[in-house]
């Protein structure tokens, strides 16, 4: 039989196109006649079938790695709101920890009984940022002559 058609025969039989079968040995392939020889030739290795063109990991894995490094991550990669990039606990908890951090600094020049009502108010969200803290101190008179 002639190999164009061994072809067209082994593809119907392995249920892929034309072009992903490849025949090795061509004296074999041509001796086939019927589908039972084209599944025997496929089982000796004289017939073989090409893999799928797979999908190349090598964009992704170069992507991959520049995300690593912190790249790709500008306002016009973003998706979804503020608050799905970045949490509301976790804003809030950044905030807390530089508020108590600032709280810390001035407590020694703080009045009496002051430190421990400015860290609730801080836990409490009173404040915006250390600046309103600062101008709040110096607002109430908070802080020793």
């Amino acid at each position: 039989m002639e190999l164009k058609k061994v072809k067209e025969l082994a593809a119907k039989v392995l249920k892929v196109g034309k072009d992903k079968i490849i025949i090795v040995d061509k004296e074999k392939a041509a001796q086939a006649m019927t589908r039972e020889d084209i599944r025997a030739l496929v089982k000796q290795g004289a017939i073989k079938k090409r893999k799928a063109n797979e999908e190349s990991r090598g964009r992704a894995r170069k992507l991959m790695e520049q995300k690593k490094k912190g790249l790709r991550k500008g306002k016009g990669s973003r998706k979804g709101t503020k608050k799905a990039k970045i949490g509301e606990k976790t804003e809030w908890l950044t905030k807390v920890r530089a508020l108590r951090k600032k709280l810390k600094e001035i407590k020694p020049k703080l009045k009496e009984g002051n430190y421990r009502r400015l860290y609730r108010m801080i836990k409490g969200g009173y404040f915006r940022s250390k600046a309103h803290l600062m101008l709040y101190v110096k607002e109430k008179e908070l802080i020793k002559k």
